[in-house]
């Protein structure tokens, strides 16, 4: 509940004081007397009431003692004409839900592309500083400056949608933290749980506002299908003891079907409808996967040819790593394992490379090498769930 509240209470804040940077702060602080207070005191019946008041309260003490201590007359005589904060649930507009135009503000132009994603996952999609780190690679100190600088530099920007031209500069990087966010709800990377439900559907929930938005936009239709398309299979995914059941195994009868039919109505109106798009063709390929009675029924050859287009779209290695095991399904294992090989200078020490690879190992009638390649796909990943699966399927391949 806190990390679907967090951007709404950031959002007011942001809104009422201004102040991008600060507000985070208030925000991040009323987050910690939550925890602290909740489980003792118990939740209280306006939660986002409550968090925007305790929040608006660290501000207006931000603000009385910035005011104090650097003696700005100029700042005094910008805020001499607002009236003192009211408690949250005597304010017009606290009802509001301003995620969206945090979304938008994160991803200002004013920001590089990491940046954006970085300040987003942390304001919009709740993630700690140390996951945002995990997720991209670095220290956790050093991600907190990256952090830090970005809030410094949407300070003072003006708090809106865009508007005209200005949807263009930033409907591309929303788009691609709102596919991230959904990634790391449906599959988190680091960590016990296999997924964060409601960090998936916040991704979805924001994806249909900005749908809303933009109800023409084929690639928004077409995200928007891919995360219901995918979210849909999340019920088979895991088993009695919460192990991770891959695609193959899974029972498809615990598909939700009503996702599903909205998912593939979405993007078989949006191919019907001009230029293609990643998210669109995403969304394509996961339609054939969920429409499918079984994996022997599967279209193979056709998902093949979709990678093969999202290739020619997009330099991500993972796109090839999926062409590699589509070609595999199609034209037999050897196929498949010759499009690995040539991928190792682009996915080194990248679990899913391993992961895969021992997949077609397997399948080549190879148990050992097999094996082999699970227990490294294991160590290499962060994922407890991920770890556990691969060590057991390497176990099941050397047991007597």
């Amino acid at each position: 509940m806190l990390r679907r509240l967090t951007p709404q209470v950031l959002g007011v804040l942001t809104r009422r004081f201004g102040d991008f940077e600060a507000a985070e702060d208030a925000v991040q602080e009323a987050l910690l007397a939550a925890t602290a207070q909740w489980p003792d005191e118990g939740v209280p019946d306006n939660p986002r009431g409550w968090l925007i008041q305790v929040a608006a309260r660290r501000m207006t003490e931000h603000v009385r003692s910035e005011q104090a201590r650097r003696r700005r007359e100029e700042l005094v005589a910008r805020r001499a004409g607002r009236r003192a904060a009211p408690p949250a649930d005597e304010e017009s507009g606290t009802d509001r839900d301003d995620t969206l135009t945090v979304l938008f503000l994160c991803c200002h132009p004013a920001l590089t592309p990491t940046s954006a994603i970085a300040l987003t996952l942390r304001s919009v999609g709740g993630l700690t500083t140390a996951e945002i780190a995990s997720a991209f690679l670095v220290p956790e100190a050093t991600m907190a400056q990256r952090i830090s600088r970005a809030k410094q530099r949407v300070r003072g920007l003006p708090f809106r949608l865009p508007s005209g031209e200005e949807w263009a500069d930033r409907l591309h990087s929303v788009l691609h933290v709102l596919y991230l966010i959904f990634n790391e709800g449906y599959t988190v990377s680091v960590g016990p749980d296999l997924h964060r439900g409601e960090l998936a559907r916040e991704a979805i929930r924001l994806a249909r506002a900005v749908r809303a938005l933009l109800p023409d936009d084929n690639e928004v239709a077409g995200l928007l299908a891919l995360m219901l398309l995918t979210e849909a299979r999340r019920p088979a995914r895991t088993g009695p003891s919460g192990e991770l059941i891959p695609l193959a195994e899974q029972d498809r009868s615990r598909w939700d079907a009503a996702a599903i039919a909205e998912g593939v109505e979405l993007i078989t109106a949006t191919l019907a409808r001009g230029a293609v798009g990643p998210y669109q063709l995403q969304a394509a390929i996961n339609a054939i996967h969920d429409e499918a009675a079984g994996v022997g029924d599967t279209d193979w050859p056709q998902i093949l040819a979709l990678y093969g287009l999202l290739e020619r779209m997009s330099a991500n290695p993972m796109v090839s790593l999926n062409r590699a095991v589509a070609a595999a399904m199609t034209h037999g294992p050897a196929t498949g394992l010759a499009l690995l090989d040539e991928l190792e200078e682009r996915l080194p020490g990248h679990h899913r490379l391993h992961a895969a690879r021992a997949h077609l190992l397997e399948m080549v009638g190879e148990p050992a090498a097999a094996a082999e390649s699970y227990r490294t796909a294991a160590r290499l990943t962060a994922s407890g769930p991920e770890h556990h699966y691969l060590l057991s399927r390497a176990a099941r391949l050397t047991a007597p």
